[in-house]
């Protein structure tokens, strides 16, 4: 976390006009993302798969979890704002398993006990989550308040939320009970692969983005680019849930 980064006469000098264009441009591509991609939808062909099938299908279910996590681009934005300042794979792996700890919880127990939340409701909080690890990076809290919050705590307690969208999902898809328990754990599974798979292509980017002088320089405006996306979703939902 860079609390500079909300100062302005502490920031490097100004980026060429390509860079400030890329910036530009990533932030118009976040805002115009899809919201059923950002938010926890599941596609129809894989709802209607979801529907029809009974019994233990380990596999089939393993691919869908892991499809879900690489495709979802709220966990992604999310996992990207928590391993944003982190170079230490020791701290990294503390992080993404706090996420995957909370996000497995809700999404098992939500859905073996049929604990469902308005997709809206909870769609706008994960939003909220995004929000709050821009701010978070870029120093916000300790500049307006005075505190830093618990990172760790934060990044539980979202995963939690996390895990209830996708179960508030499956519960609206009403996933055959015949089998539920095992088909549930290989979902699990495959959204941990799939959260490896994520990790580790956001990991590679970094690295090298690191390894630049203008990464500093450029921390600010992609925090604020993925406030802005969370933003969107929070709106989004928001609306959603009051006139649709």
């Amino acid at each position: 976390m860079l609390p500079s980064l909300l100062d302005g006469s502490r920031r490097a000098p100004a980026a060429p006009r390509a860079s400030r264009l890329f910036w530009i441009f990533l932030t118009l591509g976040l805002l115009g993302l899809s919201t059923d991609v950002l938010a926890h939808a599941v596609a129809q062909g894989d709802k209607g798969y979801i529907q029809e099938i009974s019994g233990v299908n380990l596999i089939a279910f393993i691919y869908l979890g892991a499809k879900h996590m690489v495709t979802g681009y709220d966990h992604l934005l999310f996992l990207l704002g928590v391993i944003f300042f982190l170079y230490r794979m020791q701290h990294i792996a503390i992080y993404v398993s706090l996420f995957a700890l909370g996000h497995s919880t809700t999404m098992l127990l939500g859905v073996y006990f049929n604990v469902g939340i308005n997709s809206y409701i909870i769609d706008a909080i994960i939003g909220l989550s995004v929000v709050y690890k821009a701010l978070d990076n870029l120093g916000a809290y300790q500049r307006w308040f005075g505190f830093q919050p618990n990172t760790k705590a934060a990044t539980l307690v979202f995963g939690f939320f996390h895990g209830f969208g996708l179960s508030t999902k499956i519960i609206e898809y009403d996933i055959s009970p015949d089998g539920l328990i095992p088909n549930l754990l290989a979902f699990n599974v495959g959204v941990e692969i799939g959260q490896l798979i994520a990790l580790a292509m956001i990991l590679i980017v970094m690295s090298f983005w690191r390894k630049t002088d203008g990464f500093f320089r450029h921390a600010y405006t992609a925090n604020v680019a993925m406030m802005s996306a969370g933003f969107l979703l929070i709106g989004y939902q928001l609306t959603g849930y009051f006139f649709a």
